[in-house]
C-alpha cells in the first residue's frame, strides 16, 4: 500500500561479509543484515525480487558503515531494547502509555483519512507545496512547453525538491510568507515551501534566464544573502532566523553540484536522475527499478561537503548525523565507533522526498525502502513525551533548565517558554531521538493493528509518519491537547524538550540544527 509499497529483496551478502567477525552473541557489533525487529513491518511482500548491495562491514571500514542507511536502524535498536526494559539513562518510559500513544496516532489518521486509508500519501515534500489544498506541483508542471519531456519534467522537479529541503529549516515564529498568487499567509514549513517554490519559478536558482525552472551550480554561487532574503520576503519586520546559514548552505551546495558525475555537466540536482537510470544496480525495463541504496550513495556522498564538519569523526571521516550515546552497551569494552549512533535525518528526508516526483512523474519504482526509519525528529520524539511514554529524568530535567536559564541570558534569545535545554550532540538528546526510531517502527505494527489493516492494505511507514506522528505537531495545540485527553486520559502540561545547536535553541517550529547535519 502506497507508492513506496515496494517487492520482498534479497540484501546480498558474500562470504567476506557472513565471516568478517560479527558476533551473534553480543549486542554491540551485530550483523549488518539483521537490522529489523522482530515482526518488523518494514517489509513490503510482493513478487519483484531485487538484489540490495551488501552494507559496509563495520570491522573494516566503520566510517562507511556508520554513514550507511543499514546502520540506522540497526544502532538506534540497541538503544531501544533498553527503553522497552525501562533502563535508559535519561528518560523513564511508561509502558503501559504506549497503546494508547498508538490510539493517540490512530485517532488523527481517521479523522482525516478514514475510511480510506489508501489514498494516504507517502512522508514527503510534495504534501507541503499543496497547503491550502491547492495543487501547485501539478500547476507548475502544466506552465511548461509540451516540448519539455517526462525526464526532464522529473529533473525539474528534483531540483525544486532538493532545494527547497534544504531551506526547509525552522524559520522562528516571527516570520510569514505572502504567496504572490494567492495572497495568503502561510509559516512554517508549509511558508517555506510555497516560497522557494515561488522563487524556482522566478528563477532565484537557475543560472540561465531562458530557463528559470532549474538549480544550477552557478545560479546557487551568485545568491547573496539579501537576494536570498528578498525571495523569502525578510525584513526588520518579518525576520528569519538561520537566513545567513541558508545562504551559505546554498553556496555550498553550488561547489558540491560541481560533481558532473553526478550532476552533470551543468550541476543540476536533476541530473542525478540520469546517474541513477545508468547505474549498475537499477533494473531497466518499462518500469526502472532503482534501489534506495544507490540514492542514498548519491546523497550522503555527493552532498557531503554541504554540511559543517561534525563532532563525530573515524579516522578523519566526519560522520554527519551520528553521535555517542552512553545507552549503547559497555560490557565488553568495544571499539570506539561501537559508542555511536547515526540517524542522518537530513538525509533520509531526502530520500524520501525525492522518490516521491520520481514515482509520480516517470513511475519508478524503489526496492530497499524498508532501509529507511522512522524520522528522528522533534514531530516525532515530541509525540512520545507529549502521551507521557516518556518522562526525562529529574537530574537531566535539572541540568537542562539550568542550561536554559544560561541560554536565555544570551542577547536575541527566547525567555518565555521555561523547559529543559540540551546542545544537539547531548546524550539526551541521541538517547531521544534513538528510541523514537525504534518506537515508530513498533508504532506502525500497533496502529494497522488498531486499523486491522493487513497484507497489500497495511499503512507503510511513510504514510503513518504523513498522516499519522508528523501530522499530529501540525495540529493546533488546543485540538491536540483535547484529543490527548479523550485518547489517553492525559493532558498535556508542556513539558517538552528543547535542543540548542551553535549558541541557538530549537523547539517545535525551529530545527535548524536538523538542517546543518547529513
Amino acid at each position: 500500500m502506497g507508492i513506496f509499497s515496494r517487492k520482498s529483496v534479497r540484501i546480498q551478502t558474500n562470504g567476506e561479509i557472513q565471516n568478517s567477525g560479527f558476533n551473534s552473541s553480543t549486542l554491540k557489533s551485530p550483523p549488518p543484515t539483521q537490522t529489523s525487529p522482530k515482526n518488523s513491518p518494514l517489509i513490503a511482500p510482493s513478487a519483484l525480487d531485487v538484489s540490495l548491495p551488501a552494507p559496509p562491514d563495520p570491522t573494516l571500514d566503520p566510517a562507511a558503515y556508520l554513514r550507511s542507511i543499514w546502520a540506522v536502524r540497526a544502532r538506534c535498536q540497541l538503544v531501544y531494547q533498553r527503553a522497552k526494559i525501562n533502563q535508559l539513562d535519561h528518560f523513564d518510559v511508561d509502558g503501559s502509555k504506549f497503546r494508547e500513544t498508538a490510539n493517540y496516532v490512530v485517532s488523527i489518521i481517521k479523522r482525516d483519512y478514514a475510511p480510506d486509508y489508501s489514498q494516504i500519501p507517502s512522508h514527503g515534500r510534495w504534501q507541503h507545496f499543496e497547503a491550502g489544498g491547492r495543487p501547485r506541483v501539478e500547476q507548475l508542471i502544466a506552465t511548461w512547453p509540451k516540448t519539455v519531456d517526462t525526464q526532464e519534467k522529473t529533473r525539474r522537479l528534483i531540483d525544486l525538491f532538493l532545494v527547497s529541503v534544504l531551506l526547509d529549516a525552522g524559520a522562528g515564529t516571527r516570520w510569514s510568507y505572502k504567496s504572490k498568487e494567492s495572497g495568503k499567509i502561510y509559516k512554517r514549513s508549509e511558508g517555506l515551501a510555497i516560497a522557494s517554490l515561488e522563487m524556482f519559478k522566478a528563477g532565484y536558482f537557475s543560472s540561465d534566464a531562458q530557463e528559470p525552472s532549474q538549480v544550477d551550480s552557478l545560479g546557487l554561487k551568485r545568491l547573496s544573502v539579501e537576494h536570498l532574503a528578498n525571495g523569502l520576503q525578510v525584513t526588520e519586520d518579518n525576520p528569519m532566523a538561520g537566513l545567513e546559514g541558508r545562504a551559505g548552505l546554498l553556496s555550498r551546495l553550488g561547489d558540491a553540484l560541481k560533481n558532473s558525475a553526478l550532476f552533470g555537466a551543468e550541476g543540476r540536482p536533476g541530473h542525478m536522475l540520469d546517474y541513477l537510470l545508468s547505474h549498475p544496480t537499477t533494473q531497466a525495463a518499462s518500469v526502472p527499478v532503482i534501489t534506495v541504496p544507490t540514492l542514498w550513495t548519491v546523497l550522503i556522498n555527493g552532498l557531503s561537503s554541504v554540511w559543517p564538519s561534525s563532532r563525530t569523526q573515524i579516522d578523519g571521516v566526519s560522520l554527519g548525523d551520528a553521535w555517542p550515546c552512553s545507552s549503547m552497551p559497555q560490557s565488553p569494552p568495544g571499539l570506539p565507533w561501537e559508542t555511536i549512533v547515526p540517524f542522518h535525518k537530513l538525509t533520509q528526508w531526502l530520500c524520501y522526498s525525492l522518490m516521491v516526483p520520481m514515482k509520480r512523474v516517470m513511475g519508478i519504482h524503489f526496492a530497499g525502502t524498508e532501509l529507511l526509519t522512522g524520522l528522528p525528529e522533534y514531530r516525532n520524539g515530541g509525540l512520545l513525551v507529549d502521551t507521557g511514554l516518556l518522562t526525562l529524568k529529574e537530574k537531566d530535567a535539572k541540568r537542562g533548565l539550568a542550561q536554559y536559564r544560561e541560554n536565555s541570558m544570551l542577547k536575541g534569545q527566547p525567555n518565555m517558554e521555561v523547559v529543559p535545554l540540551f546542545a544537539t550532540h547531548d546524550d539526551v538528546i541521541v538517547e531521544w531521538r534513538a528510541i523514537t526510531v525504534g518506537y515508530l517502527d513498533d508504532l506502525l505494527v500497533e496502529v494497522n493493528g488498531i486499523l486491522r489493516l493487513s497484507g497489500p492494505d497495511k499503512l507503510s511507514l511513510a504514510q503513518m509518519l504523513e498522516a499519522g506522528s508528523w501530522k499530529v505537531s501540525t495540529t493546533p495545540e488546543e485540538i491536540r491537547t483535547l484529543i490527548l485527553k479523550l485518547t489517553t486520559g492525559w493532558t498535556r502540561a508542556g513539558g517538552g524538550l528543547k535542543a540548542k545547536y551553535q549558541g541557538t535553541s530549537y523547539h517545535d517550529s525551529v530545527r535548524w540544527h536538523g538542517i546543518l547535519m547529513s
